[in-house]
């Protein structure tokens, strides 16, 4: 594969342009849906193919093929160069590449005790119909389930006009469900589920066996059918692992990406060195996290060939950073942090985020939820959405009334409302552990390239005040 993408960089400098970097993408996945108990779909893929970017007097073009020769890659490039040179007659903001290291590492992978690409679909079909058994089991009135196994691996091909040379084997697996329960009018839900850069090991554990995940989403929409809503308004609360994560995900991080800060579209362009956040507030976006104690998105160099950074982009509560591609970290004079990331060889790489969480502090659990008084035990999420302007909206997967430290009775309707800014200086404190995973399921969506997988998570927050929906 690297002589398909050495020759679209010959093709390149032949052609005149100032830079040429060419990826090729063999990348396999496979999905399994049930409804109830039933398989009702499976769908494995293949995509293979080889993209290449041109830079050439201040703008870049982006060119595909699918077709794995020469000619085709040759094709490709002259396309690119085209758009490219089109395009530097009409750019407004002269982009360039920089000067970046050259990297000669090849078959990089991770070790796993049981990779999916050894194993039959009828395993896997097995896991997923051991945590139907398990929700049916453990759950009450059931009107639904509907449970999803994914996997992903392959290889990635790199190299540019520096001389870099990369290989590496991407690997993602992900079992999740969603339970569905009712009584009279009322429709509940409970899921659970993970997923992470791992071998099929995950679910041989204790805390993530096909079971455990399982029996958690039954237990937890039957005890919503006796849970009281929400209530609304201003409440202190306890934000769970994975509920912050996709608060620094989805509320922060994009916001910190640089070309939304150099367009002018994010309300943190210009404020790096700002007090934005208490001291209890550090959001890190990382590449590479110890797969060993971690379960986010094993990726060590991005789309651009860059080797990924752990960049800290929130530093008790001082804005000291943006994720850049080579391009943005160019113009903004900054380290490259190796946020170039495509979802496949179809796309231009943009910049993105990686493994992106908020680090974690001094308290136990215990003495979080003994500091919380009375207030909102939130957990995990069931959606929502963030705008450009820091505001958000998130529902929670699951939530709990607490008084004087104690969990009471469990609630439903439980959704938050506000601005990451005012949230990030609301932070009075987070927990000792560290939760990250990731996902073939979802994904970060952006520039109608999705899903790509990402890392998310953190510890528990602890929030002086949070604006809630649900009854008044």
């Amino acid at each position: 594969m690297f002589d398909l993408a050495s020759h679209a960089v010959k093709t390149g400098d032949k052609l005149g342009a100032r830079f040429v970097e060419a990826r090729v993408d063999d990348l396999s996945s496979r999905e399994i849906r049930t409804e109830m108990a039933e398989v009702k779909d499976v769908k494995t893929m293949r995509r293979l193919g080889v993209g290449v970017t041109v830079y050439h007097n201040g703008a870049t073009g982006y060119s595909f093929t699918a077709h794995l020769s020469k000619k085709a890659v040759e094709d490709a490039t002259e396309k690119a160069f085209r758009i490219a040179k089109a395009s530097s007659e009409i750019a407004k903001v002269k982009v360039d590449p920089g000067e970046g290291k050259r990297h000669k590492q090849k078959e990089l992978r991770l070790t796993v005790r049981k990779h999916p690409q050894d194993f039959q679909l009828t395993s896997k079909k097995d896991l997923v119909l051991r945590t139907v058994n398990a929700a049916e089991d453990h759950g009450k009135h059931i009107s639904s389930m509907t449970c999803r196994y994914g996997e992903l691996f392959g290889q990635k091909y790199f190299t540019n006009s520096e001389g870099t040379e990369i290989s590496w084997s991407p690997l993602l697996v992900d079992l999740r469900i969603q339970v569905v329960s009712k009584t009279g009018d009322l429709f509940v839900d409970g899921a659970d589920g993970i997923g992470g850069s791992c071998g099929l090991e995950l679910f041989d554990t204790e805390e993530h066996s096909p079971e455990k995940i399982g029996a958690n989403a039954g237990e937890w929409a039957a005890e919503k059918l006796t849970a009281k809503p929400a209530p609304a308004g201003k409440h202190r609360a306890l934000c769970e692992n994975r509920l912050t994560g996709v608060l620094a995900h989805e509320s922060f991080g994009h916001l910190a990406e640089s070309d939304f800060v150099t367009s002018g579209m994010s309300p943190l362009a210009g404020k790096v060195g700002e007090e934005l956040g208490s001291k209890h507030a550090t959001i890190i976006d990382e590449g590479t996290l110890d797969t060993s104690r971690y379960y986010g998105f094993w990726l060590p160099f991005d789309d651009q060939g860059t080797k990924t950074a752990k960049t800290t982009l929130v530093d008790k509560g001082k804005l000291v950073g943006y994720l850049h591609d080579r391009s943005t970290a160019t113009l903004m004079k900054s380290s490259f942090t190796g946020n170039a990331r495509a979802v496949n060889y179809n796309f231009p790489p943009i910049v993105r985020m990686k493994n992106t969480y908020f680090s974690p502090g001094d308290l136990s659990l215990e003495e979080a939820m003994e500091q919380l008084g009375t207030g909102i035990y939130a957990l995990s999420t069931a959606g929502g959405q963030a705008n450009m302007d820091g505001t958000f909206m998130f529902k929670a997967l699951r939530g709990y009334y607490v008084e004087k430290g104690e969990q009471k009775y469990p609630l439903r309707e439980v959704t938050l409302t506000g601005s990451i800014l005012d949230f990030l200086k609301n932070i009075e404190g987070a927990t000792k552990e560290l939760f990250v995973s990731s996902g073939y399921f979802g994904g970060c969506g952006k520039d109608e390239q999705w899903p790509l997988p990402v890392g998310l998570g953190g510890p528990h927050l602890l929030i002086r005040e949070v604006q809630f929906g649900g009854e008044k």
